[in-house]
């Protein structure tokens, strides 16, 4: 069998658990494609999967030790073989994609369904794919759960993550006023993204603002509805990324509300309806991913200790 390289952890732990080591290359299944990994990247996805913190990924990965050995979930690459029922796609083809629940992407070779793989924008490189999809994804089922207008009032906690950078973004269109919260060095960054006002986090804090707003995305899950509630605007709407502390932004939308006020959990829609907008928004140019660091797959636990410092600036690309 053809070996390939692979980044593999058989225990759930910290940065140190990952090895580099040579595996056989995987065979397609008949509606699969193989596709060779030119660039992945390394998210809060990933470093929960490798740490199965919180508890309940272990119900999705295995609950004692990793089902799935190899890591990664994002992908870019060519497709190199396809599986005999596949006919969408050809060897050579340009695609990317990513499967929450794991690709096994941080290695040389993977395969998966066709059914989680799309075809790359002629103007955007693999490692813009790469760092395309996920974010974006969730960031997807943010704007799909709002009724956004012209003129109204919106804040993104967290602008600079993978979710955050690209929603700020895709809400742009909607001529809306936008205040963001970034740490000190990214804010010419968030301003150029979109951002009419802006919070250093190191120096303010956004809860003690006296506007209100509309809408306010945690896309970070560092606040909560109870703080941010008082800054909502009466119907407005509480959404985050996170679960919340004892699960309450999955719970709080199901329990009928004092106020007019809200909390909406934004369960991801399928990638088969969030990618067509992504690749839009990358043909038009009216996205782009931020990109914090590139390290080599070699160098990959040094990637997961740098994300889990939680400083990354939108997305951290491997390549392989």
């Amino acid at each position: 069998m053809t070996k390939m390289k692979a980044a593999i952890r058989r225990n759930y732990g910290s940065p140190d658990q990952i090895r580099i080591e040579s595996l056989e290359r995987p065979v397609p299944e008949d509606n699969e494609v193989l596709i060779k990994v030119h660039a992945t990247t390394v998210s809060r996805t990933d470093c929960a999967n490798l740490t199965a913190k919180p508890f309940i990924m272990r119900f999705f990965l295995g609950l004692r030790k990793p089902r799935k050995i190899i890591l990664g979930n994002d992908f870019a690459g060519e497709v190199a073989a396809t599986g005999k029922n596949v006919d969408s796609f050809s060897i050579g083809d340009k695609v990317f994609g990513f499967n929450d629940m794991g690709s096994e992407s941080q290695a040389e070779y993977l395969t998966t369904s066709i059914e989680n793989v799309f075809r790359v924008p002629d103007q955007t490189d693999l490692k813009q794919a790469a760092a395309s999809l996920e974010g974006a994804h969730y960031a997807y089922s943010f704007i799909q759960r709002t009724e956004l207008r012209a003129g109204q009032n919106i804040l993104i906690n967290g602008a600079t993550g993978g979710i955050g950078s690209a929603l700020l973004q895709f809400v742009r269109p909607y001529d809306v006023r936008i205040t963001a919260t970034c740490n000190t060095r990214n804010i010419e960054l968030i301003r150029s993204l979109g951002a009419g006002r802006i919070y250093d986090y190191t120096k303010e804090d956004f809860n003690k603002d006296p506007d209100h707003y509309d809408y306010i995305f945690d896309t970070v899950g560092k606040s909560t509805f109870g703080k941010c509630r008082p800054l909502l605007k009466e119907k407005g709407v509480y959404m985050s990324s996170e679960l919340g502390p004892y699960f309450q932004n999955v719970y709080y939308p199901l329990l009928k509300s004092m106020s007019d006020k809200k909390v909406i959990f934004p369960i991801p829609y399928h990638k088969n309806r969030s990618a067509p907008y992504i690749t839009d928004h990358l043909q038009k140019g009216t996205f782009r991913p931020v990109i914090d660091r590139e390290f080599p797959l070699e160098e990959l636990s040094r990637a997961y200790e740098y994300v889990l410092t939680g400083q990354k600036t939108g997305n951290v690309v491997i390549k392989i």
